[in-house]
């Protein structure tokens, strides 16, 4: 027993010095190739890069239809720092996130070369800026993705969802489109290992995911649906109702 697990620990220390010199060859990418990349290639590379992550961390990314062409927003209920790294996998979009993100060591610049649109939580006038910015890029063609859970979760709950961002969906007049993310061990069963609620530790979170073995994460997509009329609290109850049955089938 004792031998196995020392095993799992050299392993999963192995995988976090690949992790490392992964984020830094994203920084590298990030500095001297973006530039001269046209916007697709771009895109492209923040999808590989997430891909890799993924690979990486032994983790399998098992898809359920896909993500529709821009514009649209991506509604997604939220359980790790994984998340945006899965939701890139499948398909590279835009996130909306907090603003504690962006001073985060290599995330940060990280996630702001993917394009991350950063939000003020406690400031309503940011949220108005934001969501007047949001409904540009959806105006654009841009596929955007948000968590309106506001907090990650346990992976069993769905926690109630905030309307306020989809006003930029309704301002721009583009379709939502419900996403379910779901983390499950060699066994199929709910993994806890990704989850970062709590008094989660974020370095605590990746070791406990590196540590673990055989994880699978499903991402189950919902057809694109237009506002058509609902006010944004009504269409947000709904999406939320189709994450929890998309969660249900993604297994």
């Amino acid at each position: 027993m004792v031998t196995r697990r020392l095993l799992r620990q050299a392993v999963a220390v192995a995988r976090l010095l690949r992790l490392l010199f992964h984020a830094l060859a994203g920084l590298w990418t990030l500095y001297f190739r973006f530039p001269a990349m046209a916007v697709a290639q771009q895109h492209a590379a923040v999808q590989r890069w997430a891909q890799d992550v993924l690979h990486i961390m032994d983790i399998r990314l098992v898809l359920h239809a896909a993500a529709q062409p821009g514009p649209a927003l991506l509604v997604a209920n939220h359980i790790s720092w994984l998340d945006i790294v899965v939701l890139h996998a499948a398909q590279y979009c835009r996130f909306v996130a907090k603003s504690e993100l962006k001073s985060w060591p290599l995330i940060g610049p990280l996630a702001t070369a993917a394009g991350t649109l950063y939000i003020e939580r406690a400031s309503a006038r940011d949220a108005l800026r934001v969501v007047h910015h949001m409904a540009e890029r959806l105006r654009a063609g841009d596929v955007l993705a948000v968590f309106p859970e506001g907090t990650t979760g346990d992976g069993v709950h769905v926690l109630p969802f905030h309307a306020n961002l989809l006003q930029a969906a309704i301002a721009a007049q583009a379709p939502a489109q419900a996403v379910g993310l779901r983390f499950v061990d060699a066994w199929g069963q709910p993994s806890f290992a990704p989850c970062y609620i709590g008094d989660d530790t974020f370095l605590g979170s990746v070791w406990r995911t590196l540590c673990a073995r055989g994880l699978a994460v499903h991402v189950a997509f919902a057809p694109p649906d237009p506002a058509q009329g609902r006010e944004r609290r009504a269409w947000a109850a709904d999406l939320r109702t189709q994450v929890i049955a998309l969660r249900a089938c993604a297994s």
